[in-house]
């Protein structure tokens, strides 16, 4: 694909993806480690389950600062988001409570929330428009490659998470470079930016697109967010697997989800963006539901092909969700997006901390899949749009 690009386009993808890369080393950290936290704070699968809601609602304060990158550009605020979260990471590694790191975190998820909204709607601007879907595979292979700097580095320093948050810090001296360096958008560029973006996305036909992606976005959260944050305490706890037998298995599950965000970009590009869409998100929420249904053997297979199946999703949605609403309000429309997923992921985990006491973790896990199946059927409600102009 770099091929077809011209210098900006290159340079976008160079400064985007280096953003994206940090975004997903200190996102990943609290995932890897929890098993490690839990232990540190005494912390039960109820108070992990409160720990990810205070996470999700981090998403909301993505809200206005997306719209921001809609008024004033795309540039600054994925710079100001990687500071942000850098910030938010190193105190993270200082924190001294459960509440004191929920709180940290929180604010570490909406900045970035916000880089990976901003940076995907760069993306698919700046992308030629028969590659917007391989552009968007690309972004996610970088996203893969800051989680798989985590999935190295944790056996070797763990139980110590609290240096890998530490170490997240390092984005505070990176983010002048992304500000300078980061060429802005021509596409936002030649558009026009009037009004409330948020205002302009309850007009028709872009509110019925709105409500339809935030409804399936909520569903599907329902699953993934609790399958997501606590199966590193699952394995743990009830498979009884060690730290470097969980960071293989996501080393080879991340292995198959780099071949799928490529396989992903090429199929959405070629065949579309609804069908696709529909059912890698049916086949997604079938395999993470085998993870929790099985023994240790169902739990690595179903691992591998939920990291599969959803990481090929990724440049399916990356696209699609990006060429129904126009660039006025592009990224507004990303976080709107992520809004729908802290409400669904506060529901998933809310549910599973209640259930799970009496039916166990994974048997709460799989009832959320009832859920994420209900939201695909969701998507036929929308346009098809592969290669169609990017509205304004």
């Amino acid at each position: 694909m770099a091929v077809n690009l011209d210098p900006q386009q290159r340079r976008t993808l160079t400064w985007a993806g280096f953003a994206v890369v940090l975004t997903a080393f200190d996102g990943s950290v609290l995932v890897l480690a929890l098993p490690a936290i839990a232990a540190d704070f005494h912390a039960r699968t109820p108070a992990l389950s409160n720990l990810g809601s205070v996470l999700a609602v981090g998403a909301l304060g993505a809200l206005p600062l997306a719209a921001l990158a809609d008024r004033f550009g795309r540039r600054r605020l994925i710079a100001v988001g990687v500071a942000g979260f850098s910030l938010a990471n190193f105190a993270s590694g200082l924190a001294p409570s459960l509440e004191a790191l929920a709180g940290l975190r929180l604010v570490a998820v909406c900045f970035e929330a916000l880089v990976g909204g901003v940076a995907t709607a760069l993306i698919v601007e700046e992308a030629p428009p028969a590659r917007r879907g391989q552009a968007v595979s690309v972004l996610a292979l970088l996203a893969g490659l800051g989680t798989g700097i985590t999935v190295i580095a944790y056996p070797l320093l763990a139980p110590h998470w609290r240096w890998l948050f530490l170490a997240g810090g390092i984005g505070v001296f990176l983010a002048p470079a992304i500000w300078f360096r980061l060429p802005e958008g021509r596409k936002w560029l030649g558009v026009r930016v009037s009004g409330s973006a948020l205002r302009l996305l309850l007009q028709p036909p872009w509110r019925r697109r709105v409500a339809v992606i935030a409804a399936m976005t909520a569903l599907l959260a329902v699953l993934l967010e609790p399958a997501g944050l606590l199966f590193t305490v699952y394995a743990t706890d009830v498979l009884r697997l060690s730290p470097v037998a969980i960071s293989v298995l996501i080393a080879v599950s991340g292995g198959a989800g780099a071949v799928s965000y490529i396989a992903g970009g090429y199929l959405t590009d070629r065949f579309g963006r609804r069908g696709p869409a529909i059912a890698l998100t049916l086949v997604t929420a079938l395999a993470t539901s085998l993870s929790f249904a099985t023994a240790t053997i169902g739990f690595y297979v179903g691992n591998v092909l939920w990291s599969a199946f959803a990481s090929a999703a990724t440049p399916v949605f990356g696209a699609w969700t990006a060429e129904l609403f126009p660039t006025r309000a592009r990224a507004t429309a990303e976080a709107t997006s992520g809004v729908a997923a802290a409400i669904g992921s506060v529901v998933g985990l809310q549910a599973v901390g209640l259930i799970s006491p009496s039916a166990g973790l994974g048997r709460a896990i799989e009832l959320c899949a009832v859920a994420a199946i209900a939201g695909a059927f969701l998507l036929l409600m929308l346009p098809e749009t592969r290669q169609a102009p990017l509205p304004d």
